[in-house]
């Protein structure tokens, strides 16, 4: 069980419909419990069925096997050390990325990086990962497509990065293993380009490709 909390916002739902669309049972988590369910019946339309069910924050990080973090960076903070009782031992994927106002969306960077605060917040038990960053919504979101572009992976443990690497292969992403969690600051900084670029070319799926490998 794959459990996406912010999965009711534009990431963290295209995350649960290209996993519930490749047969991975779901969990959406939010702090309303209409809205996760809301959102898992909108995963389930979508996909024509699938595992996903609706709960709030602590009871989804509770039920899955694999945490997504897909939260507004205001709300990192408060959502992280509301599920941290049940996430000991398990792996917490990390998206959050701090941006600055526009026009430049310049990356604003907590004492290192979003995941690396997490991982403190979290405890040294958890298996903390960065991911997912620099992953449009919008291709996520639109099933017709595949996902043309890498996933950058980084964390401290090998076996978590692999997990986290085996749930992007599962919806046709190509995932790297791009190093340490402290190079977690590397993709938030890359994401917070994507976006700039993007509203600068009116363009809402630009992603990266790592060529050579």
């Amino acid at each position: 069980m794959v459990g996406v909390i912010g999965g009711t916002g534009h990431q963290g739902l295209g995350l649960a419909m290209r996993w519930a669309a490749a047969d991975i049972p779901v969990v959406i988590g939010s702090r309303s419990l209409d809205r996760a369910q809301a959102a898992a019946a909108r995963v389930r339309k979508t996909v024509g069925g699938g595992r996903v069910e609706g709960m709030e924050n602590p009871a989804a990080a509770r039920a899955s096997e694999v945490i997504v973090i897909t939260v507004p960076p205001e709300a990192q903070v408060e959502i992280l050390s509301a599920i941290a009782p049940e996430v000991a031992g398990k792996i917490v994927v990390d998206a959050t990325v701090v941006l600055g106002s526009p026009p430049s969306y310049a990356v604003q960077l907590p004492e290192g990086s979003a995941a690396e605060r997490a991982q403190r917040i979290l405890g040294a038990g958890t298996r903390v990962v960065a991911a997912f960053h620099t992953v449009p919504a919008a291709l996520l979101a639109d099933l017709t497509r595949p996902v043309d572009c890498d996933v950058l992976v980084c964390g401290d443990e090998t076996a978590a990065k692999v997990r986290v690497i085996e749930l992007a292969g599962a919806f046709g992403a190509r995932a790297v293993d791009v190093g340490a969690l402290r190079q977690a600051h590397t993709l938030e900084r890359i994401t917070a380009l994507l976006i700039g670029l993007g509203r600068r070319v009116r363009r809402h799926d630009l992603g990266v490709r790592i060529t050579g490998l």
